[in-house]
């Protein structure tokens, strides 16, 4: 008896152990597969770099504390967040639900009641069930695996969120600086059309100019002003967009800093591959290839056969029907369930190729990704580069402007020039200012954009996403 009982016992352990699993395709494999013979061993094309490791916590270079202090408000508020950590919550229920399929299960079933009269009851009593599925070929561990890739890949989702989130809020404040610095270069316009107002009545009083001149300089100042109103509504507007981002009630009450930040001196960037492993986005795509290729497989083993183990134990009790003799109280079994698929009119076949098919998409969309990410670090590159040789000229053409203006300003007081000549070297003066804040604050935005595509993270202490 007791050599019968051992040989359930390793048959049991036998049937346990199932199949080994396939692996998903590592790293390696899924990039060859996706992006070929690319090149992402090499430096970057768009600009000289330095191919240090990319640092983390890059919104603290932009020396703003409230800029660190609205990122944190906006992570800790934001509505898009929230969805996206509740979807890894969601995640980490399928992966408890897969994990229990591979557990036995246990029910029970009782029966009774009062007696009311001599026929109102025939049986009573209690019985608890076992069944545990035999995970023979690993059908249930890959589906078990496939919740994992996939939660996997959620975390990395919001991680990637939190990422966007922070630069979107940071290119946010940047904004609503440059276009209250916008504001304020129309103010000044404002009010030197008011003083070429002033000037031009002056001179139609002493004889020296007329009523043109006057209903220019009029006309000059409601321009102006129109383009004040024009900027404040910008700002509005910018500082709305930022507040929603915040979680807040987009009333426009949040004050921008009164000047541009600093940009930060060149940051590492790393190489090409460095950056696939590094972006959670990536990481995502690529646990989305592990979960379609556990996907698949779970497919495939559903051809094979199922074998349920049951088990029981319970107690019954008549007042009316006599038990067989030879009945023990309690009473208890084992057995067994074989589950084969004969014909599904190609239901089963036709779940594999779609599968295999999702696996596929799963590796195109890692491509899309990658190319997307390495397009994105090249883009900001080419641009932050471009954008200093920029502000190189464009702080020379304000310089020029500005001493023509005053030369030009000084001709019309003698007489020499007509209050048009002044009107228009203000406004060259006003669209030069204008450009170069644009490309200043453009700098400040690539840099942002370079950060988040490098995949650096904008804090300390942040835990890698899992693969």
């Amino acid at each position: 008896m007791r050599r019968s009982n051992s040989s359930v016992v390793f048959a049991a352990a036998a049937l346990l152990a199932g199949c080994a699993l396939k692996s998903p395709p590592p790293q390696n494999e899924i990039r060859q597969e996706a992006l070929g013979d690319m090149a992402v061993s090499n430096p970057w094309k768009a600009a000289a770099t330095s191919s240090a490791a990319v640092q983390d916590n890059w919104l603290a270079t932009f020396e703003d504390s409230q800029l660190d202090a609205l990122a944190a408000e906006g992570v800790a508020r934001n509505p898009d967040l929230r969805v996206a950590a509740i979807r890894v919550e969601q995640a980490a229920g399928y992966v408890n639900l897969a994990k229990a399929s591979l557990r036995p299960t246990v029910g029970i079933i009782g029966t009774g009641g009062i007696k009311l009269s001599d026929l109102s009851s025939a049986l009573t009593g209690i019985i608890a069930l076992v069944s545990w599925e035999l995970d023979l070929w690993g059908r249930l561990r890959y589906g078990e695996q496939a919740a994992q890739a996939t939660y996997a890949a959620t975390q990395a989702d919001l991680e990637f969120a939190r990422q966007s989130l922070a630069a979107t809020i940071a290119r946010s404040w940047f904004t609503a600086t440059e276009t209250l610095l916008q504001q304020q270069i129309a103010e000044d316009m404002v009010r030197a059309a008011q003083e070429l107002v002033t000037l031009a009545a002056d001179r139609q009083r002493v004889g020296v100019g007329n009523e043109q001149d006057v209903a220019l300089a009029r006309a000059n100042l409601g321009t102006q002003q129109d383009s004040l109103r024009q900027a404040r509504f910008a700002h509005e507007q910018s500082v709305r967009a930022l507040e929603l981002l915040l979680g807040r009630y987009p009333a426009a009450e949040l004050k921008a800093r009164l000047d541009l930040a600093k940009l930060p001196d060149a940051a590492p960037a790393g190489l090409p591959l460095e950056m696939l492993e590094r972006r959670p986005d990536l990481i995502a795509a690529e646990r989305r290839v592990a979960a379609a290729f556990n996907r698949a497989g779970e497919a495939k083993m559903a051809r094979l056969p199922r074998v349920n183990l049951t088990g029981n134990i319970g107690y019954i009790s008549s007042d009316i029907l006599e038990l067989k003799q030879d009945y023990d109280n309690p009473s208890a079994g084992v057995g067994a369930k074989l589950q084969a698929p004969l014909y599904t009119g190609g239901a089963l076949d036709a779940q594999v190729e779609i599968r295999t098919s999702e696996q596929k998409e799963a590796v195109a969309q890692y491509a899309r990704t990658a190319l997307r990410a390495i397009g994105d670090v090249e883009s900001a590159l080419a641009a932050a580069q471009a954008l200093a040789e920029r502000e190189t000229l464009l702080q020379q053409v304000l310089a020029e402007n500005r001493r023509a203006l005053t030369l030009t300003q000084s001709a019309y007081r003698v007489g020499r020039q007509d209050l048009r000549s002044v009107q228009q070297q203000q406004l060259s003066v006003h669209a030069a200012r204008i450009v170069l804040l644009r490309v200043q604050s453009e700098q400040l935005t690539q840099r942002v954009n370079l950060h988040l595509a490098l995949g650096g993270s904008f804090e300390t202490g942040r835990i890698a996403p899992p693969r």
